[in-house]
């Protein structure tokens, strides 16, 4: 790499967004090829492959522990705290989420009848989803490098558990046949199906019937793809703008920086948040809209 990279305000221009948004080892080599791609490859920690299924933990299972810890964690330690009429910060907190669930995703997207069974999961959704998208803009040791940590650790890194289609698709799977089953529940089995069929005259109601069915295999996909391709985009621009800021060098690096930060900051503040509330209301609104009356 260019001497002018190691200069001293590069290492300044590191020490502000490289830590927080891209792995040191991406810019340590000398001469080495700059691909921000790499971030996504998941090399197993722990191989545990049974040939027709790889349950191997890799960095995306890493980052599903760690929030499935963060959520259960907290809960507990804020219910065993003891609920107060005069409540704590993290009381505050938890409230402000538990009444934005209800307010704004279950009361507006699922009927009343399946309010009570189905409000936890679209609320849980929404916590799993937004705390994984958050700590994924925390960096952690799990570049695809080794650095200079002690015990041969990853460099720091960024990676998204929901930026892996398999971790988006398993979630939508689970909404797709919640879907059907609350439908077939409702309605019996055939009169569910009818129920994607409207009132139309009767030589374009198998049309109809078609583009329906196409439509409910699309929302599988519209889900999982929306969550992915987001998260995944936004860590992909993150880490090319802090390269950006190292790679041009002298006062363009500079110029460069706030751009970086403004990304960072963008993405971690708005598009996290805001693709876990997608994700949960619209899983409400097709539970809810099968739930519902023959329409």
């Amino acid at each position: 790499m260019r001497d002018t990279v190691r200069s001293w305000w590069a290492r300044a221009a590191l020490a502000v967004i490289a830590l927080a948004m891209t792995p040191a080892a991406a810019f340590s080599a000398e001469d080495e090829e700059f691909d921000p791609s790499l971030e996504f490859q998941l090399d197993p920690y722990v191989g545990m492959d049974f040939g027709w299924i790889d349950l191997s933990i890799n960095k995306a299972v890493v980052y599903l522990l760690v929030s499935t810890f963060i959520i259960c964690v907290g809960s507990v330690w804020v219910v065993r705290g003891g609920l107060k009429m005069r409540p704590t910060k993290a009381q505050n907190f938890v409230e402000v989420i538990y009444e934005f669930s209800e307010r704004q995703i279950a009361e507006q997207s699922l009927p009343q009848k399946s309010f009570k069974t189905w409000f936890p999961y679209v609320t849980a959704l929404f916590l799993f989803i937004g705390v994984n998208n958050i700590i994924s803009f925390i960096p952690f040791p799990v570049s695809h490098e080794v650095g200079a940590f002690p015990g041969g650790l990853p460099d720091l890194g960024l990676y998204a558990a929901t930026a892996n289609i398999n971790v988006t698709l398993a979630l939508a799977a689970v909404t797709f046949v919640a879907t059907h089953v609350v439908g077939v529940r409702a309605h019996g089995a055939v009169g569910y199906v009818k129920t994607w069929i409207p009132e139309a005259p009767r030589p374009i109601q198998p049309l109809i019937f078609v583009i329906e069915v196409l439509s409910q295999l699309l929302r599988l996909v519209s889900l999982s793809v929306r969550l992915f391709a987001n998260l995944l985009a936004g860590h992909l621009l993150i880490i090319m703008m802090a390269g950006f800021v190292v790679l041009l060098g002298g006062f363009a690096g500079i110029v460069a920086l706030p751009f970086a930060v403004f990304f960072y900051v963008f993405e971690w503040v708005l598009i996290a948040g805001l693709q876990a509330f997608i994700f949960a209301l619209l899983s409400g609104i097709y539970i809810g809209y099968a739930a519902q009356s023959p329409h």
